[in-house]
């Protein structure tokens, strides 16, 4: 199962995605949002439309979470490149809601900052309340989904403020999309890769993460309700670096696709 938002006739709609002659495309819409449907999104009405190709429609982000709650410095490379220790546990902060983009929107680069980097993650769409989840429950029979995300970042902000809340929350500092996708397993392993001007920055594998996906729900949930549509960002590989005005970065997640994003001076 495969889901996006998008435009349709002036309103915001979730649209099923499926393959038609090898291009994804849109031939039904939710009569109900996924994040309200108790994590079966499969079992909701929905109506069929005419089939719209995935890169013909306005996308929004694919999310409207609560809260999104991201786990930093998750890949040893990525701690050692920017010269930082291996956390011994689930390095968390957040991102707001207003600094969400959808896929072919413009990431911003404020005046404020001198470098704003890319950071391509797996990102994780709750799909049921999780609050401090029993040891012998599956995580999985919370999460409604996964897609790509790009935890764009104000390094020099970053570094000079020391805590991260001006350097991780810009507006237009999380896009995330096209889609969310069921039926990967980050505990096998999932590729996830970046790309600015078509050449590859970033080649990871969830396999490589420091904190399992189990580990972070939980370590998260035991201090927060997370619930139906929040966001979890999961960490990024090695190989993070600076975007200018005129850049277009991509981060593909395998089994979802590819976000596409262009940058631009504030």
């Amino acid at each position: 199962m495969k889901y996006c938002r998008f435009q349709l006739n002036g309103q915001a709609q979730y649209g099923l995605v499926e393959a038609v002659a090898g291009r994804d495309t849109i031939l039904r819409i939710l009569l109900t949002a996924p994040e309200e449907a108790e994590g079966d999104v499969e079992g909701l009405r929905t109506r069929r439309i005419e089939p719209i190709p995935l890169e013909e429609a306005g996308l929004l982000a694919p999310v409207r979470p609560s809260k999104i709650v991201c786990v930093g410095r998750n890949y040893k490379g990525h701690a050692a490149e920017l010269g930082n220790e291996v956390p011994k546990e689930p390095l968390l902060f957040f991102k707001p809601s207003s600094s969400l983009l959808g896929p072919g929107g413009v990431v911003r680069r404020p005046k404020t900052s001198e470098r704003v980097d890319y950071e391509g993650e797996l990102g994780v769409v709750m799909g049921k309340i999780c609050y401090k989840p029993g040891d012998d429950e599956d995580v999985r029979s919370y999460i409604l989904g996964y897609t790509c995300l790009n935890d764009i970042t104000a390094r020099d902000l970053q570094k000079k403020d020391g805590q991260w809340t001006r350097a991780k929350g810009c507006d237009t500092f999380c896009p995330v999309g096209p889609m969310v996708a069921d039926g990967l397993d980050p505990w096998a392993g999932v590729g996830v890769e970046t790309r600015v001007n078509g050449v590859v920055r970033q080649q990871g594998n969830t396999r490589d993460f420091i904190f399992t996906l189990d580990q972070m729900i939980r370590y998260i949930a035991q201090a927060m309700t997370l619930f139906p549509g929040d966001l979890i960002a999961t960490g990024t590989p090695e190989g993070v670096g600076p975007l200018v005005a005129g850049d277009v970065v991509e981060v593909s997640v395998e089994g979802v696709g590819t976000l596409r994003n262009s940058v631009a001076d504030e």
